[in-house]
């Protein structure tokens, strides 16, 4: 069977609640490339969906993440309404030492949730999903702070989701990672074009 006759055999048995979920990711995406407020109301409905369903295929690591971005999404949603001095929160750019602490924040998350996953569940891609996972903790973190470098984050965790979700049994979600791929590179042009001008 060929990839296409895959998707089409996967489009004719995908859920409602799959197609709910990537519809209103697509959506948040969109609207945080924009940086317009709307991304954290679609995607804490993306994310809820995504709880479930990603306990349902065995992503633990997945569905805590989308636990962590629940929680980020309300603190995120309050973040950006915050008014700084009179000024909406602006897009910046982390310093190296920030640099430096994202990606040792990283390399921590990945060892314990990998542990965690391979001590307390049936995971059966713990390396992968913890990974991703890891990654995604720190980019919900650093598009809270209208941190440009969230794009990147994004970037990397989309491109290892592609096929993670494929392999699972979610090709509409699959598919769905392979549009916030796009959309994440659209948005980190975006952002850093306002950066530039200022």
């Amino acid at each position: 069977m060929d990839v296409w006759s895959e998707i089409v055999s996967a489009a004719q048995n995908m859920s409602e609640l799959e197609i709910l979920g990537v519809t209103f990711g697509v959506l948040s995406v969109w609207f945080s490339k924009k940086e317009n407020i709307l991304v954290y109301p679609t995607g804490i409905i993306s994310v809820l969906i995504y709880v479930y369903l990603c306990f349902e295929i065995g992503l633990y690591a997945d569905m805590g993440i989308n636990v962590f971005y629940f929680g980020m999404s309300v603190y995120g949603w309050v973040n950006w309404k915050k008014k700084k001095e009179g000024e909406v929160l602006s897009i910046t750019k982390n310093t190296r030492v920030q640099n430096i602490y994202s990606v040792a924040l990283i390399a921590t998350f990945w060892v314990i949730i990998y542990f965690i996953l391979i001590q307390y569940t049936k995971s059966t891609v713990p390396f992968v999903d913890s990974f991703t996972t890891a990654i995604c903790l720190v980019g919900m973190w650093l598009m809270a702070l209208k941190k440009i470098e969230n794009w990147i984050m994004w970037i990397v965790a989309d491109v290892i989701s592609i096929p993670l979700y494929w392999y699972k049994g979610l090709p509409l979600s699959s598919i769905q990672f392979l549009l916030f791929t796009a959309l994440a590179i659209s948005g980190f042009l975006e952002w850093r074009r306002k950066l530039i001008d200022g």
